[in-house]
């Protein structure tokens, strides 16, 4: 491998790793750059989520203090997550690459629009929990079981392309769960970290031969050190801020997918 595409793929991981602590939709660096080098797109998906699983250590890590007091829900939405990854993973060794091509662009488009108003819908579930007597805080049964079930949902779309999923996990917990934004990003680091860990090992048993295992070495040794710096940086960030960046990097995410 020429070294300009080494260093390119390896600061293509670099910006994915802290985007994804960020926000989630690092692929949508690594998979167009390993392409563009000449990569096949099973290959690329392949051996980014194998590369990025580095960074979601790393990134995971960096929010550990924003963890606590969630596992009484992560409990759930941890199995939900590995079964969806596992089925998903399934979908891209069995299925026709071109199969999500037209829904990956809508479930985009309505995380973004989630995103925008969850701070809404998060006060309205407020006012009815407070109107019934209940904590503020409170999360019924319907709530974490539309949870639990978004999470499965975004995992098998993880486990099969993996871009984007944190923008998903993001939109779908900010719309049911009365969470600050820096702990459902945390949750979400932990969550996405479980999806490509499910895929880069079915991807490793599967299709070994398949895999670019340069490609992945440099994408996790950049993403390792761009989920720390994301962490770093990102939990200085305001709720708005981070929401604000979220949506910028959707919509730029949102147009690579379209010119893909």
């Amino acid at each position: 491998m020429p070294v300009v595409d080494m260093v390119l793929i390896a600061l293509a991981g670099l910006g994915a790793g802290a985007i994804n602590t960020l926000v989630g939709s690092g692929t949508l660096i690594t998979f167009p750059t390993l392409v563009a080098l000449g990569y096949p797109p099973v290959t690329s998906t392949m051996s980014n989520a194998i590369g990025l699983v580095a960074g979601g250590v790393s990134g995971t890590w960096g929010y550990r203090r924003e963890l606590r007091g969630q596992w009484h829900r992560l409990r759930w939405q941890i199995p939900a997550s590995f079964v969806g990854a596992a089925l998903g993973a399934w979908l891209l060794l069995n299925l026709p690459e071109t199969v999500f091509e037209q829904v990956v662009p809508v479930l985009l488009i309505a995380a973004l629009v989630l995103v925008v108003v969850g701070p809404r819908i998060q006060s309205y579930a407020r006012a009815r929990a407070e109107a019934a007597g209940q904590s503020a805080e409170h999360v019924s049964r319907l709530q974490l079981a539309s949870v639990v079930f978004a999470t499965f949902a975004v995992g098998v779309y993880g486990g099969y392309f993996t871009a984007a999923q944190g923008i998903l996990l993001i939109a779908a917990m900010g719309a049911l769960l009365p969470e600050d934004m820096q702990r459902m990003n945390a949750a979400k680091n932990l969550l996405s970290l479980v999806v490509n860990i499910v895929a880069a090992v079915a991807y490793t048993l599967v299709a070994f031969d398949r895999i670019s295992w340069v490609a992945a070495g440099l994408i996790a040794a950049g993403s390792l050190v761009g989920g720390f710096l994301g962490a770093r940086y990102g939990r200085r960030l305001s709720p708005n801020a981070l929401r604000a960046v979220i949506v910028v990097v959707g919509i730029i995410g949102l147009y690579r997918l379209l010119t893909l």
